[in-house]
């Protein structure tokens, strides 16, 4: 096989049609379906057959989190993200072909840019579902590759996607990433959407853990090491309240599609929702899609054309002319819930 460098592809509603309508679009949907199917009924802790391969991923994700202790943020007055992010991600993106050496030599410069690209922007110091997709696009190369096989799907997730996600939050709350997108508040979560899609698949069978269970606090607090959406809500519990003399005050704890979700009538419902919900949000919108990129091993679809990228483009504004949806990548700044809550509690005065 010729490996090539991933680029761009998808610049416009005719091209995301084609990436719609195309064999790769089902083979990554189809894999984060079978990622999602291996996890039915297991909680974190669940006991799976670990490979080899699972224990030089998760000491892959390791070599990442000690880059983060390397390139400490200092205290700042501003609400938006730490520009020490940036020594960070150039750091990874330097050392990402030697952290994933041990994992694949084959097409080692295209499997290193998903890598690099699932951490977030280094411009705009920011952090979304795109960049989240791309750590899937990464574990999809190693599959596409035969480093991976189905029988690796569960501890991928229990063992691997937990890790990528625990130091996600490390680099959330170091550098204060930012929304990728004006509105990722007011989705599932600032940040992230798997989380949810794989944290339904491990609650649907659980004998007595209801959607609505969300609103307990306590036993979110309980339960949050061992499932992955009760994470979520308990990340976004501690992040977007801040404690005053009063009790709480809430910070944007307003997201109305989690109160709706929690309506169901049962975590299968929900799975199978968070499936046909990421088709749209994150594999069908233009904003997100835009930024993936295509190598041999994620192929273009045909009929897209190459276009020209420019060097900064899409990184303030992506010119394109589309409403502001969940996940998009123009609109206004916005701090990250964490920044927000964290100036809110360097200037509250404390309450005796």
């Amino acid at each position: 096989m010729t490996y090539i460098q991933p680029e761009r592809r998808i610049s416009s509603q005719a091209d995301l049609d084609k990436w719609i309508d195309s064999p790769t679009y089902d083979l990554l949907l189809n894999f984060i379906v079978e990622l999602q199917t291996s996890v039915i009924g297991k909680p974190n802790d669940n006991p799976v057959d670990e490979s080899p391969v699972i224990s030089q991923l998760n000491h892959a994700l390791s070599q990442v989190n000690d880059l983060i202790d390397a390139h400490p943020a200092h205290d700042t007055t501003s609400r938006f993200g730490k520009i020490e992010f940036r020594d960070f991600y150039k750091d990874v993106a330097d050392k990402s072909r030697d952290i994933i050496s041990g994992i694949t030599t084959k097409g080692l410069d295209e499997t290193a840019t998903y890598f690099t690209e699932s951490w977030g922007n280094s411009t705009r110091i920011d952090y979304g579902s795109g960049h989240e997709l791309n750590f899937i696009a990464f574990l999809l190369c190693l599959k596409q590759e035969g480093v991976i096989v189905s029988s690796d799907y569960p501890a991928l997730v229990l063992k691997v996607f937990t890790k990528y996600m625990q130091i996600m939050r490390h680099l959330q709350k170091t550098y204060w990433l930012e929304p990728a997108g004006s509105h990722g508040v007011w989705g599932l979560d600032d940040y992230h959407f798997l989380p949810f899609l794989f944290g339904a698949a491990q609650l649907a069978t659980h004998p007595h853990m209801k959607p609505k269970s969300i609103h307990n606090d306590e036993l979110v607090e309980m339960y949050h090491k061992k499932y992955m959406y009760l994470e979520c809500i308990y990340f976004i519990n501690n992040i977007k309240t801040i404690p005053n003399h009063q009790g709480k005050l809430s910070l944007r704890w307003h997201l109305p599609m989690l109160d709706d979700i929690s309506s169901a009538k049962s975590w299968d419902k929900i799975r199978v929702g968070m499936v046909k919900m990421y088709k749209v949000e994150v594999l069908g919108k233009l904003p997100i899609m835009q930024h993936f990129m295509f190598g041999s091993l994620i192929k273009c679809p045909d009929g897209i054309e190459k276009h020209e990228h420019k060097e900064g483009e899409n990184d303030e504004h992506c010119g394109h002319n589309h409403a502001n949806t969940w996940g998009d990548c123009c609109g206004i700044k916005i701090p990250s819930g964490i920044a927000a809550s964290e100036s809110l509690r360097k200037t509250q005065i404390p309450f005796d």
